[in-house]
């Protein structure tokens, strides 16, 4: 997800899932009933202005406290609590990192002309009645190219989202449209970091867990691309999107050339040469603060700066290019670094709370409660979507996910002598893309962050993160595709 496996963080040998016999599950489920509880009261009863913008960040921390009582009710000592947070927030520093950095890439793209490029040459391509499904394959192929959701949503995601926005189309719609695409090409790169973890999880190898996944992905985004095929062609642009008077105002504003594009091309070749995403989104963000230089100079002078201030406050601060049309100038700011620092918080705070119910032992609890659970092969499937949905809850990370099941459930598929890929397609049908339906689960505050569209508006229309889990519970029910162990 974040960035290919040779790059990865995550090291599957020294991921150690902790015990606690003291624990009970009813205890285990305190801190998570009672964090739900407050999220909820603060989305519905108060409309997520209880504690002010930062509201989940403290939430998120209320309940690593509440978990931290009942460890130390439990003989949970507070170093292991801190050292497991410690390793957690170890764990995201690359992805902090590269929010900062795509915050940068994001304000310098827009002072280049970049985005502003991509939106003018998209507008004459891109029309309302195939631009959903469009960009579901777009976001597909440049995800399966570079094994990452995250940096087809920094590229081309954000370009769409500004796409789409100027037709007149809901914002929600276009992040799930590319959401949907990012997730199907996560998942079945060879590249993909998820996809590497889930099969060494499970003991299978990495092709025959991708052709397994087939079976339950392809009908999944077919069924992706009807829905938003129809919806294509039932939406209602409005005059507000006439594409003539657009392309004017993006033409009046920025001086609009191909050569562009070379910025972007290049940081996507880069990550497809598996260049770590640090070093090629750095060069996307250098290259474009050139770019701005030679092509946007009187952009560069009307933001009342120095040129050379008005490049720097494109990368840490705010910047708001001015238009003669009152959507492009709301589509045309960007918040730079410094608009990543609400997500930042939200992700560091998820690392506290899972990191302290990982020390206390209620994530391993709380398995092996679903794994007791699994009476039949569609209860142990049951169980283990049931595990990873849990876990990108509570545990907040998508790697969590996969790991923790993916070592308890091991043993349990083999023992119904069911091939280890039912396990990893498992794992990534229900670990790998349901993470970012979650608010403040890393890949959903990443996702809402780049885009800029909440998860709450996304939700429905990320169709093929939601129908996948979906999709291998209706398999394991009819006994579709359930491969058994062949005896050697």
């Amino acid at each position: 997800m974040q960035e290919n496996q040779n790059n990865s963080e995550i090291n599957i040998n020294n991921q150690k899932i902790q015990q606690n016999k003291e624990l009970s599950i009813w205890e285990a489920l305190i801190p998570v009933v009672i964090l739900v509880g407050l999220l909820a009261y603060n989305i519905f009863a108060k409309d997520g202005a209880w504690l002010g913008d930062y509201s989940n960040q403290y939430i998120l921390l209320m309940g690593g406290v509440v978990a931290a009582v009942v460890g130390f009710l439990n003989k949970t000592t507070f170093e292991k609590m801190y050292l497991e947070v410690w390793e957690n927030w170890k764990s995201v520093f690359v992805p902090i990192m590269i929010l900062f950095f795509v915050g940068a890439l994001a304000g310098t793209w827009l002072v280049s002309g970049i985005i502003p490029a991509m939106v003018y040459y998209g507008l004459q391509v891109l029309n309302p009645t195939i631009f959903l499904p469009a960009s579901v394959i777009i976001a597909a192929i440049i995800s399966i190219a570079t094994g990452s959701s995250w940096t087809t949503s920094a590229t081309v995601g954000i370009a769409l989202v500004g796409i789409g926005s100027a037709l007149g189309i809901p914002a929600g719609m276009i992040a799930g449209a590319v959401i949907s695409g990012a997730y199907f090409g996560d998942k079945m790169s060879p590249m993909s970091d998820t996809t590497n973890l889930a099969p060494a999880m499970a003991g299978t190898d990495l092709f025959t867990h991708i052709k397994y996944m087939t079976f339950t992905t392809v009908p999944t985004i077919v069924v992706t691309l009807i829905v938003f095929t129809i919806l294509s062609f039932n939406l209602s642009i409005n005059g507000d999107a006439n594409i003539s008077n657009l392309l004017a105002s993006i033409d009046n504003s920025f001086n609009i050339t191909p050569w562009l594009f070379l910025v972007p091309i290049t940081v996507v070749v880069m990550i497809v040469l598996k260049t770590k995403p640090l070093f090629a989104l750095g060069v996307g963000v250098i290259l474009a603060a050139i770019f701005a230089f030679i092509f946007q100079s009187d952009v560069l002078t009307s933001l009342n700066e120095s040129k050379f201030q008005s490049v720097i406050n494109a990368i840490f601060v705010d910047t708001q290019i001015e238009t003669d049309n009152e959507k492009l100038t709301k589509l045309f700011s960007a918040g730079g670094m410094n608009g990543m620092i609400w997500t930042i918080a939200i992700v560091l705070s998820a690392m506290v709370f899972g990191g302290i119910m990982d020390a206390i032992g209620a994530l391993a609890k709380i398995t092996n409660k679903l794994l007791s659970m699994a009476k039949s092969t569609f209860g142990l499937f049951g169980s283990t979507v049931a595990s990873c949905l849990g876990l990108n809850i509570v545990a907040s990370d998508q790697y969590l996910a996969i790991v923790i099941p993916g070592k308890m459930f091991k043993k349990a598929y083999e023992d119904r002598n069911l091939a280890p890929e039912n396990l990893s397609r498992a794992l990534e049908d229900s670990g790998t893309v349901t993470s970012v339906l979650i608010p403040w689960n890393s890949c959903g505050a990443y996702q809402s962050g780049v885009l800029g569209v909440g998860v709450g508006e996304y939700f429905v229309y990320a169709i093929f993160n939601w129908l996948s889990p979906i999709m291998t519970l209706a398999f394991a029910a009819f006994g579709i595709k359930i491969r058994q162990i062949v005896s050697k």
